[in-house]
């Protein structure tokens, strides 16, 4: 059932998990004739993006609403319903948890010590343990369900991510190379922001295989999955030494007469032929390109040594020249570790494991 409503793709894991949440909560507290209220929105928040979060947090979120309640009891019966009392309980909410290093429980205790105040009863303390237990109703369940139900696998997102950023990274390294040896000119300021955008959504991919580690922390997984998420990894991990490069190449100051004829035809073929190995699904790379970068090669040592070695001011720092022709073979080495990545006994496994997620989706 849970799989076939999943598969429906109006709702996502999180989002059923939350419904679940909600439902079991609300039932647990009108069997007891407790407010239902508090709990569910306790139950809404609470579910995270893995298990490990969910239980990390309930820990943090069960003393923290502790807190909260006690500070909306105590200025209730101080101040009354009033305006004060509900910025009283907010702030001093805020700040205690703060301080105790509670920050993970700060938004639901905040919820709960505010909601308190309309719906106090005669007798305080009984307010106080009935406000409190329906919290960690909604914080007890909601771990639960994030922990038992529907475990998140974010291998598919991982992969699906790393061939979207590689199709990026081809695209950007087109558009900077083609500025740099002015055979087209882009605006500085999309360049940038190309690279920002990169930038950000590798971040995220590295935040999502942090949470994959972090839910088989608690739940099981076979050697199978790990060697498919660790070749993954080391896609991602080469992908970031390629951003690297590209953030070099971004800022090297050239001018279309700073190349001869030669030099200006070895990087304009290679352009395209950079750009075709990024964007191929395995990274191959064909036989002329090696040539081309042993032509490279020669060049970066014959501009080492007429344009370095033989002038002074040169001594100190490589002209922008050299910088380009060594951030292209740096860009070379990388994509030669991506073909060894792409040959080896992981590979096989790793692309077997994306076909079976994909037939479980």
């Amino acid at each position: 059932m849970m799989e076939r409503l999943r598969q429906f793709k109006l709702f996502g894991s999180r989002t059923l998990k939350t419904g679940i949440s909600v439902f079991i909560t609300a039932l647990i507290c009108g069997y007891f004739g407790w407010p239902v209220i508090f709990a569910v929105i306790t139950a809404i928040v609470t579910i995270e993006h893995t298990a490990a979060d969910s239980i990390r947090k309930a820990a943090i979120r069960f003393p923290a609403s502790a807190i909260g309640a006690l500070l909306a009891t105590t200025l209730y019966g101080v101040f009354g319903k009033g305006a004060l009392t509900y910025a009283l309980v907010a702030m001093l909410t805020i700040a205690v948890c703060h301080k105790l290093k509670l920050q993970d429980g700060i938004l639901v205790a905040t919820i709960t010590a505010t909601a308190m105040i309309p719906d106090f009863q005669e007798n305080y303390i009984v307010s106080f343990f009935i406000r409190l237990g329906t919290t960690s109703i909604g914080i007890v369940v909601s771990s639960l369900v994030n922990f038992f139900l529907l475990p998140p696998n974010y291998f598919t997102s991982i992969h699906r991510s790393i061939d979207r950023l590689y199709g990026q990274a081809a695209d950007l390294l087109e558009l900077i190379l083609n500025e740099v040896i002015g055979e087209r000119h882009a605006k500085k300021g999309l360049i940038n922001r190309r690279y920002q955008e990169l930038t950000k959504h590798i971040e995220q991919t590295h935040q999502l295989s942090q949470y994959q580690r972090e839910e088989w922390s608690y739940h099981k997984h076979t050697n199978f999955d790990m060697r498919a998420f660790q070749f993954a990894q080391k896609k991602l991990d080469l992908l970031q030494q390629i951003i690297y490069h590209l953030g070099n190449l971004q800022y090297i100051q050239t001018d279309a007469t700073d190349f001869n004829h030669r030099e200006k035809h070895l990087i304009g073929r290679m352009i395209p032929s950079f750009v075709a190995i990024l964007r191929a699904p395995k990274q191959e790379i064909p036989e002329e390109h090696f040539k081309q970068i042993e032509e490279l090669d020669h060049v970066f040592w014959d501009w080492k040594q007429e344009h370095i070695e033989h002038e002074s001011r040169y001594r100190h720092h490589l002209p922008p020249q050299t910088v380009l022709l060594y951030e292209l073979l740096c860009l070379h080495d990388v994509m030669e570790e991506l073909k060894e990545l792409s040959t080896s006994k992981h590979a096989a496994i790793y692309y077997q494991y994306v076909k079976k997620q994909q037939g479980m989706s």
